[in-house]
């Protein structure tokens, strides 16, 4: 139990000072997302569109600037948690190598990356909400906060898994990209108003999306879609850990070079 708890607690300070040590994954976390929430709001107009949530099972009518600004702040985020956690997860398989080879048990280490996803989402999502408050006449900001730590945590997630899996950068950079913009895409009711585009539910972002419109833009707050992200978030979680265990590292040929050398 010692040593588990050893794995874990070094290896979430490894990965959150991973994070803070990427100028690239800082630079986005404090710049990108006020930059697009404010092109958003600059780039649609204040004509009120009439959209459909499936969540609360009405129409609701609101400005599309305000629908704009939540739907991008949602693609900001999940963009932003699933490069911050793609990059570090790809550029810590040699310490994650070098741990398993030196007796550190699997589960703690894909836990601790797991803690370090939720803390990021929590960042990014209390940061977000703090600018969306700033910006628009939020309703309910706690819901508002959840729906987008949610996302974070989806994408968090598939970040994850992402970086288990992939041989590159620019392989994991293109998947997340290509994922976030198809999924911010279909869900951003300024565009798809009615949102019936088939398998349109089935996507990461489509939960946390109904939440945080209708947190923002309506007195009522539908908590049982944010569920749908969490099982996002724990799928691609599961996977990983499936990646990670099925895994069996060995040393490079320069160590068992030395080794026969040394026999």
């Amino acid at each position: 139990m010692r040593l588990f708890w050893t794995a874990f607690t070094e290896l979430l300070r490894c990965t959150l000072l991973g994070h803070l040590r990427n100028r690239l994954a800082l630079v986005l976390a404090v710049a990108f997302i006020p930059l697009w929430i404010a092109v958003a709001r600059l780039c649609t107009s204040d004509q009120v569109v009439r959209i459909w949530l499936e969540a609360i099972s009405a129409p609701v009518s609101a400005p599309a600037g305000q629908v704009g600004q939540v739907a991008s702040a949602l693609g900001a985020v999940t963009m932003v948690a699933g490069f911050i956690t793609f990059i570090e997860t790809f550029r810590s398989r040699q310490l994650d190598r070098r741990l398993l080879l030196a007796g550190y048990p699997r589960l703690p280490i894909l836990l601790a990356k797991l803690a370090a996803v939720a803390l990021t989402a929590a960042a990014l999502a209390l940061y977000t909400t703090i600018l969306l408050w700033i910006s628009l006449p939020v309703r309910h900001a706690a819901p508002l906060a959840l729906a987008l730590a949610g996302a974070g945590l989806a994408y968090g997630g598939i970040g994850l898994l992402v970086g288990s899996l992939v041989r590159g950068e620019l392989e994991g950079f293109f998947l997340i990209i290509m994922l976030s913009l198809v999924d911010t895409g279909l869900q951003n009711p300024v565009f798809n108003t009615l949102m019936d585009v088939a398998g349109v539910s089935a996507l990461p972002l489509y939960g946390v999306n109904q939440v945080a419109l209708s947190s923002a833009l309506t007195p009522r707050i539908p908590w049982s879609h944010g569920l749908l992200s969490l099982t996002w978030s724990a799928a691609t979680g599961a996977l990983a850990l499936l990646v990670l265990h099925t895994h069996r590292p060995s040393r490079s040929p320069r160590s068992r070079g030395t080794g026969a050398r040394a026999g």
